[in-house]
């Protein structure tokens, strides 16, 4: 089989990072002959192999936001921390950090997802 295999030649419906390993394998067994064994790969294994087979460099997985995830936690730890130390009795400032802390929480995760 000499024809070359592109990424564009597979024909696929998502990236393949977002593909499940059993979805993985069966692109693996049915279009790229190159690569043996597929069947008993991870799904980490199987992306690396068919990323060197069509010539795609893997990048590193460092989140472009994980600066300001990072400083999100930093907050919601200090805020915790000051959580504690009011008093049991003084419900309406404890409710307001719980709620500043969860608006924090809500902005990491979307933070996460959109990288």
């Amino acid at each position: 089989m000499s024809e070359e295999i592109t990424l564009e030649s597979l024909e696929l419906k998502k990236p393949l990072e977002k593909m499940t390993a059993k979805e993985l394998r069966q692109l693996a067994m049915e279009k790229i002959p190159q690569i043996v064994g597929a069947s008993g790969m991870q799904k980490e294994e199987l992306l690396s192999k068919i990323k060197e087979v069509l010539g795609i460099e893997e990048q590193g997985a460092v989140s472009p936001y994980k600066e300001q995830i990072s400083e999100l936690k930093r907050e919601i730890k200090r805020l915790r921390q000051a959580k504690l130390e009011i008093p049991r009795k003084n419900r309406k400032e404890r409710d307001k950090i719980r709620k500043q802390i969860k608006k924090l929480r809500r902005k990491t995760r979307i933070l996460a997802s959109a990288s």
